[in-house]
Order: C-alpha cells, then structure tokens, then sequence
C-alpha cells in the first residue's frame, strides 16, 4: 500500500503536529509550503520556519510559488465582490482552488497517495461511500465550516490527523518534541490583509473605488452620506458615523444606486436564503425532507433549516427560526449532525 503522504507545512504547530503524527503511523512524509505572496525565489517567515521544523522532523521540504494563481482565483474575485456590494469569505476558495489544487498536483508529482493538512476536522467515508468532513474533537477550534467547498476528489485523499485532539494536546505534542513552534500564536483572519481591509481594498482599487453615496431608510428617505459601499456589510452597526437618535444597523447595499439602507435591527434577520455555485458532499443532492443545520459565516452556531431546489444550481434554504445577517457573498455551509453535507454560496 502506498503510504506517502504531501503535508501542507504553515510553520504554525497544528500542520507541524500533523506530519509528526502522520510519521509517527508509519506514513513516508513530505512537507510542503505554499509561497502564495512573494515571487520565487522569495520565501515568507513561515516557510522559513516550516523548513527548519522540516529538518527537525527529519522529513523532507519543499517551497510551491503561487502568487499568480493566488491573486487569479483569491485576491481578485475578493475586491470584485465587494465592488459588488457583496462580502466574501476567501478562505473557503482559497483551500478549495488553491491549497488542496495544489497539494495534489505535488502528490502526483511524488506518487504520493495522500495529502494532509493541520486542519481541526475529520474526513469520514459514509455508508454511501461517499466522503463528508466531520467536525474534531476540538469543539472550540472546529474548521470544518471552511472546508466545504472540497470535491469527492479531494476528500477521498486527504488525512487530518490533528481533528483527533483537543487544540492544548496539539501544543503539548510539540512541547515535547522540544520544538519552538509549541508556543507560536494562530494565525487570525484573512492572510493577505495586514491592516484591515478597507486600506487593503483602497490601495488596490485607487481611483476605482466607489465613490461615496447616500444612506437611506427603507422608504428611501435620505439620511445622511455614507463613504462607499465597501466600507460596509449587512448587519453592520459601528463605523456608520450617523446620528438617527437610536442604534441602525445596515440592511441591504444597493450598488446600482449606490446607497446604503439602514434599518432597525430586526429589519437584518431573515428566514430563508438562496445559495449557488453548491458543492455537494453527503450526497448529489439536498434532502428536501430532511432538517439541517444552516451556519451563514464561520462564527455562526447554526440554525435549523430546510433545503428546497430551486434549480439545477440554486437552493432556497429556510430556516425554522429568524436568522440574524444573512449577507451575500458568505458561503453557507449545512450540516447533518456534526458533518458536512453541502455548502454554498449565498446569492
């Protein structure tokens, strides 16, 4: 049996952890890190530290530049999205279009049968046959919301040791190795960005930024100027710097008026939302009989909802209880329990 598996190295102790493990069950290790921010030869501070710890585990380590194809399938469609008066989630493309791609072109190129990641979930085979992504044992630090967007393919091949261990028996791991990565803080929020992403998207956009428009009321009332429609999102209560005399919140981003509507706060909960561009894991389609539970961004819980096809690509998802945000451009991702059965896009 082929026992290879490519490691996606961060430099962070969860990947780390993850090809001790793997080497640990007896698996031919080889670390990779993906340089999707600098051209080659150029090497990030993490893929410097993923090389050493590299060498540490006694593996070998190699550097993948995907600058170009990050900014095509990530960085770009990102700043089109909220040009569009949507906010999108990066990272649930990123790992589908851009790490598991690629992890696996690597694969191929060593005859590796496996791919594995230091991500906090599970991959299972259901009585089906079919692969899902279940969540860890780690409650807290669960990542399966992100992971749903990856194909049969791709669940089929892929190993996530650390979705066995609770976040502190990671670090305790690697403190025993005696390996500095054991207190290495996590990464947080979107890689690319730095400061936040209003500068982020000014630097990139320059003059093409939105310019700035009116905030309305429902009835189309306007009440005050707002400062481009990137600057906002559904929900969104702070940074509004307007004065109605009682707490708004931003209802709905209307691009080809460029306005931005303000509404009380239960004027931004909804029951049903429709999705595209689907990806289905449990099975090829939605059970239309069966209850859900719907999470519309990675910090939702989850609510219990139901699925009603709309077409061959779009989804009608209601939820037995208002939802709070609903807001375009976030993946939704359903759950059968504690595993994935489908995600998509909110449209």
């Amino acid at each position: 049996m082929n026992k290879t598996v490519v490691v996606g190295m961060s430099g962070g102790v969860d990947s780390t952890v993850a090809a001790y493990l793997l080497k640990e069950q007896g698996y031919d290790v080889i670390g990779v890190t993906l340089e999707m921010w600098r051209d080659e030869p150029e090497i990030c501070e993490d893929g410097l530290e993923a090389r050493e710890i590299c060498k540490q585990l006694g593996i070998p380590h190699h550097i993948i530049h995907f600058k170009n194809e990050f900014e095509e399938c990530v960085v770009a469609p990102f700043i089109d999205e909220y040009l569009h008066g949507r906010t999108p989630n990066p990272c649930v493309m990123c790992n589908r279009k851009i790490k598991w791609e690629a992890l696996m072109e690597k694969a191929k190129e060593f005859a590796a049968q496996y791919v594995a990641t230091g991500h906090y979930a599970r991959v299972i085979r259901l009585p089906n046959g079919r692969f899902t992504v279940c969540a860890s044992e780690s409650k807290a630090k669960d990542q399966t919301y992100v992971l749903c967007q990856l194909t049969q393919e791709e669940l089929s091949r892929t190993l996530m040791p650390v979705g066995d261990y609770e976040k502190s028996e990671i670090r305790e791991i690697a403190a025993s190795l005696g390996l500095e990565v054991a207190n290495k803080k996590d990464s947080q929020d979107v890689c690319f960005i730095d400061d936040d992403y209003h500068s982020f998207l000014k630097s990139r956009l320059g003059d093409r930024l939105p310019p700035e428009g009116n905030f309305v009321l429902k009835d189309g009332t306007v009440v005050g100027r707002h400062k481009g429609i990137t600057n906002y999102t559904i929900g969104q209560r702070k940074g509004l710097e307007i004065a109605l005399g009682k707490p708004v919140f931003v209802n709905r981003i209307d691009v080809e008026k460029n306005e931005v509507v303000l509404g009380d706060d239960e004027d931004v909960f909804s029951t049903s939302l429709v999705a595209d561009q689907w990806n289905m894991i449990a099975d090829e389609f939605l059970d239309e009989e069966k209850t859900y539970l719907g999470k519309i961004r990675y910090s939702h819980k989850g609510s219990p909802c139901r699925a009603k096809r709309l077409s061959a690509d779009e989804y009608r998802i209601d939820f037995l209880e208002p939802v709070r945000a609903v807001t375009p451009g976030q993946t939704v991702a359903l759950y059968d329990g504690d595993c994935l059965a489908a995600g998509g896009v909110i449209k």
